[in-house]
């Protein structure tokens, strides 16, 4: 049996060599891996974070608001242009409410399988435009119902004291019953 010729005169060590460029480029790509093992953590731990957060802290601040706040400063306005002007307010917060959600929704199963490692195609306009919807909300929120609020609620110091003691049984209520409801 006789050993082919090679054609090309080419040095069969080089051959070897060749495939030592190809290793070469992988290991480099390799190297770079602690680096981007750091910011994946973080950003499975921001998604599992803010899935988490999003379900139990913006739609119970939302439910709040709409179960006590905003029926409260309706019931205490008065009637007319001011119950009118808060009336309207109401309305704005709680479709933005819904519009906040709505795009939550369609963005939560990406996050999830983010924060799980997973690969996933995040809507990064879609989650921009989420992050920039409930900042304005929030700014209005703050700027103009929550001092009209204040100055509602403010007139008779009961209906400010009311809102406050239906806030916190309805935050230590589920604890106290986790706690003691088989003594209740």
């Amino acid at each position: 049996m006789s050993i082919p010729i090679r054609a090309d005169n080419d040095n069969p060590i080089d051959d070897f060599s060749n495939c030592h460029v190809g290793i070469v480029a992988q290991l480099n790509e390799m190297a770079r891996l602690p680096g981007l093992l750091e910011p994946a953590a973080l950003a499975r731990k921001i998604a599992g974070d803010t899935v988490r957060f999003f379900r139990e802290a913006v739609y119970e601040h939302h439910a709040e608001e709409e179960r006590e706040l905003f029926p409260a400063v309706l019931a205490s306005s008065q009637k007319g242009d001011e119950r009118d002007t808060v009336q309207a307010i109401v309305d704005q917060l709680v479709r933005e409410h819904r519009q906040v959600e709505a795009a939550w929704e369609l963005l939560e199963p990406a996050l999830k399988a983010v924060a799980k490692g997973q690969d996933a195609d995040v809507d990064v306009v879609a989650l921009d435009a989420l992050v920039i919807r409930y900042q304005a909300h929030a700014a209005f929120e703050e700027r103009h119902f929550l001092p009209l609020s204040q100055t509602i609620l403010g007139r008779n110091s009961n209906h400010l004291a009311a809102l406050g003691v239906s806030m916190h049984m309805r935050h230590v209520m589920p604890d106290v019953m986790k706690r003691f409801g088989h003594r209740i």
